[in-house]
């Protein structure tokens, strides 16, 4: 017996505990890697509600895309002049994609008093005739003659809207994160129905701009929680391509809306702008049935400790993915009885401040995002404001409305279908930071290029031939935007997955939420610029375009959450970090090679210290103990 006890002490670990003393991992915070494998993986009941989250994409994109017909600039023709005045016409193009168009500005040089510059010749009027050249007969420009002095009524309309949502991302996203996700996807429909019913009975433009704010923020609130209920229904191997159909829907959506707005047009004892608002919005009484058929979301559930709601959902899910939970051998059943005891533990975006590395991830992707930004709602700073630059040269001021009316709003459709077209391979080939970084390149050389080589053809290679200058400035100028818009689409699209995968679920609405208001932020420069008449568009896109150059040096500091599990909660999100330039296996082998050159000093019995005194190695040490 006394022989065996050097034996034991010999095979004790050095933590002081045995094999059977040590405490079994916890199951139920490996959402990916325990607990939804156990239920059926990405299974028949994962996928029936990921398909209920892309239905409402396409009406999503109908409302996204209203205002180009709800608020499109007329052509105006003045029928009845004031005296002393001789009878003239003012055209002006049609609504775009980037609603550049002042409202009737006029042809000539006029002076006096009025909206905007030399507008008096074109304001001194008593009887216009406005035309739509956006497939609706009337809108709310005609409908109420908001043009000269109203014209800026205009404009606070279409703020209106973007505002709502960016308020609506915001109060939302923490909402999600308390109450959970199904209710506010619920309370984002049912006043998404009043709201946006209600914007069609409008009596004046100030009914219509405030109507249309509190649209924005059920809309963005809608938005917000479909988007995060599919990310937390799918395993790492599904996210980014349920993602991308719910996208293609979106601009399904976008390309669609000329064609419901044609068939809304001249419809009998309604307005044209009436119809087609109504038309946009019934479809969302088809997710009523919501109520009854989308469960809350599980990931959130467990990551929150309501263990019991928990229990039974997990129960309903394994039944309806015919997986016998009775048999079950991971025991996540069992470690759920356990902790059935526990109190929910809800959490707020606020607490993201008292981490290292999660906000400053998240505050990356709120600039990225705005920068790439002037669009629509699913991107993200960076992206959408420079988006808006590329897309305002693009436009052609020398081409007839008609020409206008309907292509560029095509051009950028068919650009954003071919972003998500390359977005697949793309991160599939080099991951979600590695497009990102990718597009981010793009975008900024697109816009260098568009800002100094056009200056440098014009003034180096053809100072003489003035025609040929001209029409190389616009070849290159359409062509560097097309890549621009391209390359700025797809960086807005990856920001806002990506804060989606890297943002701990306990936070994950509120993170989201503020990376698409970021985004929101940026939409607005569209209408500011308008606002503004186009003066100091320069000077905003060199703004926008070091900007650009800022992010791609901070994309460098992000993580890489392809292939990886979701964080669950803000530890997790912490430790959510980019990998070090040295694989794990190789710094390992490095700091061995470091041992064995240390335990070479063992020849040296004694080291002379820097006090005068002697010193014994730990090998000496070792050896004088035993």
């Amino acid at each position: 017996m006394a022989a065996g006890q050097p034996e034991a002490q010999d095979h004790t670990p050095e933590n002081g505990f045995t094999p059977l003393e040590r405490p079994a991992p916890r199951l139920l915070p490996h959402i990916d890697g325990s607990v939804l494998p156990s239920l059926g993986g990405f299974g028949k009941h994962q996928k029936q509600l990921v398909v209920l989250t892309w239905i409402p994409a396409l009406f999503i994109g109908f409302s996204q895309f209203s205002d180009y017909f709800l608020l499109a600039q007329p052509n105006g023709t003045c029928v009845q002049p004031l005296a002393n005045e001789s009878d003239w016409t003012a055209a002006t193009p049609p609504v775009t994609v980037t609603s550049i168009a002042p409202s009737l500005k006029p042809t000539g040089n006029g002076t006096g008093h009025g909206y905007g510059d030399g507008v008096g010749m074109l304001c001194a009027c008593k009887e216009w005739r406005l035309e739509l050249q956006t497939g609706l007969s009337q809108n709310v420009v005609t409908k109420w003659n908001l043009v000269c002095d109203s014209a800026w009524k205009v404009h606070i309309a279409k703020f209106s809207l973007l505002v709502g949502s960016i308020f609506g991302y915001l109060v939302m996203g923490v909402m999600a994160d308390w109450f959970g996700r199904h209710p506010v996807l619920i309370l984002s429909v049912l006043f998404m129905l009043v709201f946006g019913l209600s914007v069609a009975f409008s009596v004046n433009v100030t009914m219509f701009s405030t109507l249309r704010f509190f649209e924005g923020f059920c809309l963005a609130g809608l938005a917000l929680s479909l988007y995060v209920l599919r990310i937390e229904l799918c395993l790492p191997g599904w996210r980014f391509s349920m993602t991308m159909v719910a996208s293609f829907l979106m601009v399904g959506g976008q390309l669609l809306m000329p064609g419901v707005a044609a068939l809304c047009r001249h419809w009998p004892n309604r307005d044209d702008w009436q119809v087609l608002q109504i038309v946009i919005i019934s479809p969302f009484v088809l997710m009523l049935p919501y109520v009854w058929i989308f469960p809350e979301s599980l990931r959130w559930l467990l990551a929150t400790q309501h263990y019991r709601r928990s229990k039974a959902m997990m129960l309903q899910i394994a039944r309806k993915n015919q997986v016998d939970m009775t048999t079950e051998p991971s025991g996540v059943l069992t470690e759920l009885e356990q902790e059935l005891h526990k109190k929910p533990q809800r959490s707020c975006i606020v607490k993201m401040m008292s981490t290292r590395n999660l906000w400053k991830n998240i505050v990356v992707l709120c600039v990225n995002s705005h920068t790439q930004t002037s669009r629509a709602l699913w991107r993200t700073l960076t992206g959408y404001g420079i988006h808006h630059c590329f897309a305002r040269s693009m436009m052609d001021p020398e081409a007839q409305p008609t020409a206008l009316c309907h292509a560029d709003y095509y051009t950028m459709a068919g650009i954003a279908v071919a972003t998500c077209l390359a977005l697949c391979p793309a991160v599939g080939l080099m991951g979600r930071r590695g497009g990102l970084l990718t597009f981010m390149i793009i975008t900024a050389l697109a816009s260098l290029l568009q800002l100094g080589l056009l200056n440098l053809i014009g003034k180096y290679s053809l100072r003489h031939d003035t025609v040929l200058r001209d029409t190389l400035n616009r070849k290159f100028s359409v062509a560097f935007s097309i890549i621009g818009m391209f390359s700025s689409h797809a960086v807005s699209t990856l920001s806002i997955f990506f804060c989606a995968e890297i943002t701990p679920t306990v936070i994950r609405g509120g993170g989201l939420g503020l990376v698409l208001a970021s985004a929101g932020f940026g939409m607005l420069t569209a209408p500011i610029m308008e606002l503004h008449n186009q003066k100091g568009y320069f000077l905003h896109h060199v703004i926008f375009a070091c900007c650009t150059l800022l992010c791609i040096i901070c994309l460098l500091l992000l993580p890489e959450p392809r292939g990886q599990p979701l964080p669950e909660s803000l530890a997790d999100g912490e430790t959510f970090t980019r990998q070090t330039l040295l694989h794990p296996g190789e710094q390992h082998l490095l700091l061995a090679k470091s041992d064995r050159d240390y335990s070479r000093v063992q020849d040296t019995p004694l080291h002379l210290s820097a006090t005068g005194g002697y010193k014994q190695t730990q090998v000496e040490r070792q050896s004088t103990a035993e």
